[in-house]
């Protein structure tokens, strides 16, 4: 029989006080049945001097602590934990039993935790610790909430398998579900968490948590009371947060949220002090929920106070920068009207991190430590004083930079991108231009980038910067498979964007691939029935280590064989081959600035052309062959995120031009359709012509109007020309050139809504017009702007809410022969719907309107085809961009007369 001596229960999810075990009046009448039933059993006698004194507590030898019950961990781990030794002295009851509950308690592992005297040997005391452990959570189950969002409850929960369940482990996310609904306007979110016994796992519970968010509160109403300057529309629309009902609101839901709803208030204020009323104030405002309609009323009182004016402005302890320079910054003179909200933002705009304030001014020349602040001094009746403060502060340099959180990229890849050095002075303009640099990798997820300033120090004017990344996939597979071109076509796509070759023969480096040095590689193949495609890229981005000089090169070849689109058959003794190869360098500048690339490349194309009769060109047999030089120059500041720009713009003009062959060929063109080699010849067996004439083979041959064929004999000048045979000399070297404009622009309208505007403009010409424009490198405009193969070089340009190539020029059999000169003009608005590194999602709206023509004398920029539209966006890394776009084309195709209506346009891996 054991001697009872302490029993302490504690439940560790209530949180009960621990010390407790001296508790006289029970401890005296347990330990009163435990003599008595000594005694009356007679097993031993234990003398006066023996027996515990529960009041006051006896000191022993902890000789040894035995964990008993059924529990999961190391008995030695959980003795270990409670603090408790052999051999250590301890009182019972006291302080050092009390203190082993509290530390086991804390743990959060335990539901019951008592402590039993197994035996007494002299001054030598046996404990045994008698715990039950808490469940733990086998599965979950949502009820109430859409599969896409219980992953991520899951996850923002830690609703892990194996995890302890207790009370504050389902408060906490009772709570977070509750909270996180409210916040999306559902304010009667009611959530129900139960738990039960699996009957398999032993010590384990399965977790049902029953949502049911209700229907989502809405404002009906907010009214201004007390406005007369300002209307209530417009203090409304000062609330960006808040918004009440209104169906043709798209991008901002009307719902409440208090913390919104008090920032909102804030700015109602604010626009008050942008229009002068510096002592507009809100007396009360309230909020009414009426339960019926499942709605709430706002009601606010405004006292706006009277409109002040810019007095003197004078500007105190600037040493640096003149009292002229600064009040240009400042751009506020004196007698205009009061606007608070102007004064901050032209003294630190919070909303720019690059905006041209005075702040900046100091920040970005080294003065970390400046501190500038605009103070009332004086105000006569409707007019205000003010002194603008300004603390200078010591110059700052960089100390120690580091950057953290890169697990696959190599540090070289990052630090050669980093414009803070060791050593340089401070400046914010180029810690702003760090972030943009490292988010352009696009290996990292720029919305992750975090700078965190470490050991600031004024005393020695020094501070370290520690750059926080996270990586995210940057390697892409494509892999679709559609029909077009009258069979099914296949196309497999691999691209590893954080390459490194220098890795290729270390084998510890493939995982799956050595990756880490920022190159890139990229594979594709396509095919079906009648046509493959294959090519391989490569590009270094900082070729020889030392330079931002990229260097690219690739390699592909396509074949295709005639192809019968009716019946479906191939004819593979019919065929075009191609084969490219193309190298080039791109230089980063410094002037004017370092956000100018200079780029060059040579490619070369040979075009091989066996039996291959389609109309495609007017030659059947021969080669085509395109060595050109390629020159651009571009500038782009856009950023910071590479998939939704916010900011910025990208400029990019480019000339492809091959040599001028006809300048030193010696070959008159125009002459070539009088020439002996460039008739027509009968090619067959002797016979007569259809006059009756005879027609042996090598005569020379006319057609006449009606299409009657007639033997010349040798009188080669009467003949037709063999116009396929001037095309193939006059095409044998490609002889063009071709320049193109781009410019891109991004602006952030309102909140997260972002602006895009773009123009493009091409134009193919040539140097000899006897020669005349290739039929290769021509533009093709409508639809979607994806090329599935190309046989001609051809350029395909999107056009949306047109089908493909549809408002390209046309021959007189109607098909289409590509322009030598086309113009675009787009509007788009983005929205995001998450920026996640995992997937980028974002909405947007366009216009359209673009042209192509079929030379030079047919251009005119403002005859467009126009259309609008809507579409989505999702960027998941693995797989690049994905999209769908409904246009509505609002002007007719070329011979029709009907507005050519809605469009269904699939993007796959096109550019941002």
């Amino acid at each position: 029989m054991r001697l009872l001596l302490v029993i302490k229960k504690e439940n560790v999810d209530l949180e009960k006080p621990v010390n407790k075990l001296n508790n006289f009046l029970v401890l005296q009448k347990k330990i009163q049945i435990v003599l008595t039933l000594l005694m009356l059993g007679g097993f031993s006698q234990i003398k006066a001097q023996e027996r515990v004194p529960f009041d006051q507590g006896k000191k022993y030898i902890l000789a040894k602590v035995s964990v008993v019950g059924k529990i999961s961990f190391n008995e030695q781990t959980v003795v270990t934990f409670s603090g408790l030794q052999k051999g250590q002295e301890i009182t019972v009851p006291g302080e050092e039993i009390s203190s082993a509950i509290k530390k086991l308690g804390k743990l959060g592992l335990f539901d019951e935790i008592a402590f039993y005297v197994n035996k007494i040997e002299h001054d030598s005391i046996y404990l045994d610790l008698d715990i039950i452990e808490l469940p733990k959570l086998n599965e979950v189950k949502f009820v109430g909430v859409k599969k896409g969002k219980v992953e991520g409850l899951i996850k923002d929960n830690n609703l892990t398998k194996n995890k302890i369940v207790n009370e504050n482990l389902i408060t906490t996310t009772k709570n977070y579900i509750e909270n996180k609904y409210k916040k999306d306007g559902f304010y009667n979110t009611k959530v129900t968490i139960t738990t039960t016994p699996d009957t398999i796992a032993g010590n384990q519970v399965n977790m049902l948590v029953r949502v049911d968010k209700g229907d989502k509160v809405k404002i009906s109403n907010i009214d201004f009371i007390g406005n007369k300057q300002l209307t209530g529309s417009q203090l409304r629309a000062a609330m960006k947060d808040t918004k009440q009902k209104n169906f043709i609101r798209v991008f901002k839901a009307s719902k409440f949220i208090p913390e919104k709803y008090k920032t909102d208030l804030e700015k109602v204020i604010a626009a008050y002090k942008e229009k002068g009323y510096r002592d507009a104030r809100i007396i009360y405002d309230s909020v009414k929920y009426n339960k019926q309609k499942n709605t709430l009323a706002i009601k606010i009182n405004v006292e706006e106070g009277n409109k002040y004016y810019f007095g003197n402005i004078k500007f105190l302890g600037n040493t640096v920068y003149s009292d002229r320079l600064l009040s240009s910054y400042l751009g506020i003179k004196k007698g205009e009207t009061y606007n608070g909200v102007l004064l901050e933002k032209r003294i630190a705009d919070k909303s720019k991190p690059d905006a041209e304030d005075i702040t900046n001014l100091y920040q970005n020349n080294g003065y970390l430590f400046s501190n500038i602040n605009a103070v009332e001094v004086k105000t006569v009746n409707d007019t205000i004083d003010f002194e603008i403060r300004v603390t200078e502060g010591p110059i700052a340099y960089f100390n120690k930079i580091t950057v953290v959180g890169n697990d696959k990229t190599n540090d070289h890849v990052i630090y050669r991108e980093l414009r803070t050095k060791p050593g340089e002075k401070y400046s914010k303009e180029q810690l702003v231009r760090t972030i943009r640099e490292i988010g352009q990798l696009g290996f990292f997820d720029p919305e992750a980038i975090d700078p965190k300033f470490k050991n600031v120090d004024a005393g020695a004017g020094t501070v370290d910067i520690e750059y926080n990344v996270v990586e995210k996939g940057s390697s892409q597979v494509e892999l679709q498979g559609g029909y077009g071109g009258g069979g099914f076509i296949g196309t497999l796509g691999l691209s590893f964007n954080n390459f490194s070759a220098r890795k290729l023969f270390d084998k510890e480096a493939y995982k799956p691939l050595p990756m880490g040095d920022g190159q890139k590689v990229a594979l594709r193949l396509q095919g079906s029935t009648y046509f493959q495609t294959y090519s391989l890229s490569f590009s270094e981005p900082w070729f020889g280590g030392k330079k931002p000089v990229q260097f690219s090169s690739s390699i592909s070849y396509s074949k295709q064989f005639l192809n019968n689109y009716i019946t479906r058959t191939v004819d593979r003794s019919k065929s075009f081959n191609i084969f490219t190869v193309q190298v080039g360098l791109a230089k980063r500048l410094t002037v004017p600035d370092d956000y100018f690339v200079l780029s060059q490349s040579v490619s070369y194309q040979h075009y091989d052309l066996n039996n291959y009769n389609t109309g495609l060109f007017t030659f059947g047999n021969g080669a085509s062959r395109n060595l050109a030089y390629t020159i651009g120059i571009s500038r782009s500041n856009k950023g910071v995120n590479p998939i939704f720009p916010t900011y910025g713009s990208e400029f990019s003009i480019s000339a492809k031009v091959t040599p001028p062959y006809s300048l030193f060929n010696g070959i008159d063109y125009s002459d070539l359709k009088n020439q002996k080699e460039y008739k027509r010849q009968y090619t067959g067996t002797n016979g007569y012509d259809d006059f009756g004439q005879p027609l042996n083979n090598g005569d020379y041959i006319k057609t006449d109007t009606q299409g009657r064929v007639s033997s010349v004999g040798s009188d080669y000048a009467s003949a037709d020309t063999d116009v396929s045979k001037v095309d193939q000399k006059k095409y044998n070297w490609l002889e063009y050139y071709k320049v193109k404009f781009k410019g891109d622009w991004y602006t952030k309208v309102y909140g997260k809504l972002v602006l895009r505007t773009l123009t493009e403009f091409g134009f193919l010409g040539a140097y000899n017009q006897d020669r005349g424009v290739i039929p290769f490198e021509r533009f093709y405009l409508g639809g979607d702007g994806m090329a599935n193969y190309s046989m001609d070089g051809r350029e395909t340009i999107q056009l949306r809410g047109y089908p493909n190539n549809s408002l390209t020029p046309v021959n007189t059999n109607g098909d289409p022969i590509g322009a030598t000169i086309y113009n675009k003009f787009s509007m788009e608005l983005r929205y995001p719907i998450t920026l996640k590194a995992s997937a980028s999602i974002y909405a947007l709206t366009f216009l359209e309107a673009g042209s192509s023509y079929p030379t030079f004398k047919d251009y005119n920029p403002f005859d467009l085809s126009r259309s609008a539209g809507a579409g989505l966006r999702v960027f998941m890394p693995a797989f690049g961009l994905l999209g769908i776009d409904f246009g509505y084309g609002f002007d007719a195709l070329p011979g029709q007369t009907k507005a050519n209506g809605w469009e269904t346009h699939f993007i796959i891996g096109q550019q941002f």
